[in-house]
């Protein structure tokens, strides 16, 4: 039996819309929900899904995929099941607020989709990922005319009305409490980084949870607090420290004491700071090449030089292949081996920031001491696990981790809306059914 599949209780059913390369619906899958439906539209990111079954020891149960355009789902002829929790990132295209406003009406925004599926679907809850520029002053309006839809999800925009006027009746609505409660939605929305959460990534996102207001559920007492932090990892790479001496024995001494000097000094009379010191260290991206989590004890063996010059496969592992080229100069940086990496982006190289490239410990390698980071060393800072082959060549591969969720940050957040669920009696909780 897979790891995955020890670890996990069913709970429930759910809906995954816009899976892309599948990190938010593994995550929902791994905290116990089952996938009735899985929607996406890029031909190389439904391959993907394909070859990737929920459970590795069970090809023969499949994502139950449906590719192609959303719009073209009938959700009450497709699903028939009850469903517990419908999640996804629809994607929202950067639009104006000037003007006639046709850039809200761009047909890119997939947030009418997600709305459409409530309606049809009326989970019991939602979960929504999303860019952290959405908050923005110049989209905050828009996105707070999103949040009150998701509210009142069954009040729909008449063809003829602005957004604007759509949602100066939401509010009114939302202000008079005359909503039946089957047909409205306690929404909530975080702003969270997932280096916060276990991710060994620099991450900043807007993760949106609803739940149907008859279910009564106090999303306060169940979502998830923060679980690791910057300070807890600062002093545990103090000298002598654990960072080096339980997982990084093997470090170049000169590389320990950069990495010292460079520390942030901590202010340990500081509350705050103390409450953080009790929490597990960020993880680093060093420590995700090592091996956490699934992949815990299964480094990544050393990429040569000769394997970047001449794009070789390294220890055949699939993806952990040499790419040439990396560079870095003003405003494009590399990652350093001994932070959570940088934001990864939907690009091969050349992206801003330099997200792709990353500063090694020998500082003579290829001449400059940087290398282009692997497929399979960016997909273990997207926290997938090693037996999650990506669709497509390098390109797409890249594209499709960087438009994913980073696996263990869903699965924190679909494990706390399972809980919630079960505390409500709205999920049956798994240790009734041993």
């Amino acid at each position: 039996m897979s790891e995955l599949r020890e670890d996990r209780q069913e709970v429930g059913t759910c809906v995954e819309l816009f899976a892309g390369g599948g990190g938010l619906a593994m995550a929902v899958h791994k905290a116990g929900f089952r996938p009735l439906l899985v929607n996406e539209y890029a031909k190389r990111a439904c391959k993907t899904l394909e070859t990737n079954p929920p459970e590795s020891d069970r090809p023969d149960m499949p994502w139950p995929l449906i590719p192609g355009d959303v719009r073209d789902i009938k959700f009450a002829d497709v699903v028939t099941d009850e469903v517990d929790v419908l999640a996804g990132g629809p994607p929202c295209q950067p639009f104006s607020l000037g003007g006639a406003h046709k850039g809200m009406e761009d047909e890119r925004n997939m947030f009418p989709q997600m709305f459409r599926a409530i309606r049809e679907l009326r989970p019991k809850a939602v979960i929504c990922e999303n860019v952290r520029g959405l908050l923005r002053p110049s989209f905050k309006p828009y996105f707070d005319y999103i949040l009150n839809e998701m509210r009142l999800p069954f009040a729909e925009r008449e063809e003829d009305a602005t957004w604007e006027e759509h949602n100066e009746l939401l509010e009114k609505m939302i202000a008079n409490d005359s909503v039946d409660p089957s047909e409205r939605y306690v929404v909530t929305e975080m702003s969270v980084n997932a280096a916060d959460y276990g991710v060994p990534q620099i991450r900043q996102r807007v993760v949106i949870v609803a739940f149907r207001a008859d279910l009564d559920v106090d999303w306060e007492e169940f979502k998830p607090k923060q679980s690791h932090s910057e300070e807890s990892m600062i002093h545990s790479m103090r000298e002598g420290g654990p960072y080096w001496r339980e997982r990084h024995k093997k470090v170049p001494a000169e590389v320990r004491k950069r990495v010292i000097e460079n520390l942030r000094e901590l202010d340990y009379e500081n509350e705050d700071v103390k409450a953080k010191l009790k929490l597990p260290p960020w993880r680093t991206l060093r420590d995700a090449i090592a091996g956490i989590d699934e992949n815990e004890g299964k480094p990544l063996p050393r990429v040569s030089e000769e394997a970047v010059k001449d794009k070789l496969k390294v220890g055949g592992i699939e993806d952990h292949i040499g790419w040439p080229g990396a560079r870095t100069y003003a405003g494009h940086t590399p990652n350093l081996l001994d932070r959570p990496a940088k934001t990864v982006k939907a690009g091969v190289h050349g992206v801003p920031g330099g997200e792709s490239v990353m500063q090694l410990d020998e500082i003579d390698f290829g001449g400059t001491g940087y290398r282009y980071m692997t497929v399979r060393e960016t997909a273990r800072v997207m926290t997938f696990p090693d037996r999650w082959i990506l669709d497509g060549p390098r390109g797409e591969k890249m594209r499709q981790l960087g438009n994913a969720v980073p696996v263990k940050l869903g699965e924190a957040f679909a494990k706390a809306v399972a809980t919630a669920l079960t505390a409500v009696g709205a999920l049956e909780d798994p240790e009734k059914r041993k």
